[in-house]
């Protein structure tokens, strides 16, 4: 069963979904935090409730956590604007310490990427997996259409003032071909807060690719144990990403998946499903 609970980090007041199995005490009691656990960390424009498809397959072996995280979803804007991947990561770990997770399976998509990376490159000793869901540690990427009109000044705002829920849907369909008409009005939907635009464009502006290349040297001192899985249909995200995380976790496995898009877990759930339980299973069971 998952759950959503309401818990407030730095001021900020979110939603999170939790569920699977509670850690045993010693007396055989349930224990009070979650101890290990899988943490989902979403992207933009999403929510944690876009992982739902993942978070009730995995729940029936392991205790799994998706926040949502500040400006998206049911989550409050940050008080002090600041909006940068490290800011998300300090956010990631408040959740991680109240919910009482000593070690992180982390699963991340799109921007996710980078804010679950700012995070393990904080906390080494917590990480347990990394799982990038197309994405990554994206040393050399280069930012997509709507990016660069969402860094311009003035063009970002214009362009966000003139979304609607028809016309972006439309837009997602046709970047998305093969994803499900009832996910592209969820992930359309997303967008259309003013809080949440405001943020994007804050969030995209704040981003500098210098920032891939220190959590890159970061993360390659500790190897951790990781798995890519890579729709080579991303309208975003290059393919090539999922090859240049070998560099910075040598013992990556790489899961190539043909015919998929940016949210491949929307459109194939049980081949994506199949890969991360698989990955998870080994190292939690």
């Amino acid at each position: 069963m998952i759950e959503t609970r309401r818990i407030t980090v730095e001021g900020i007041t979110t939603s999170v979904l939790v569920g699977g199995p509670r850690p045993v005490s010693s007396g055989g009691t349930p224990g009070r935090g979650l101890g290990e656990a899988v943490v989902f960390v979403h992207g933009n424009p999403d929510s944690g409730s876009d992982w739902m498809p993942l978070l009730t397959r995995v729940a029936g072996f392991a205790p799994v956590v998706a926040p949502d995280m500040p400006g998206f979803g049911a989550a409050d804007a940050r008080p002090d604007d600041d909006y940068t991947i490290y800011s998300y990561g300090r956010f990631l770990h408040g959740v991680i310490e109240s919910l009482g997770i000593d070690r992180v399976h982390l699963v991340a998509h799109d921007f996710g990427g980078p804010f679950a990376a700012a995070w393990a490159a904080d906390h080494p000793e917590r990480v347990a997996s990394v799982t990038f869901v197309n994405t990554g540690v994206l040393v050399g990427y280069r930012w997509h259409r709507m990016a660069r009109i969402w860094r311009t000044p003035v063009l970002g705002e214009l362009s966000m003032r003139l979304l609607d829920p028809r016309t972006t849907a439309k837009v997602l369909a046709r970047e998305n071909p093969g994803l499900p008409r009832e996910w592209v009005q969820v992930i359309a939907g997303h967008l259309m807060p003013e809080r949440t635009r405001r943020v994007v464009l804050r969030l995209y502006r704040s981003t500098r690719p210098g920032d891939m290349d220190q959590l890159a040297a970061r993360l390659r001192e500790h190897d951790h144990d990781a798995l890519v899985l890579f729709g080579d249909a991303d309208a975003y995200i290059p393919v090539e990403q999922a090859g240049r995380q070998v560099a910075i976790f040598p013992r990556a496995a790489i899961r190539i998946l043909p015919g998929l898009g940016h949210w491949c877990w929307l459109e194939r759930t049980d081949l994506v499903a199949g890969h991360l339980e698989e990955f998870l299973r080994a190292r939690l069971e």
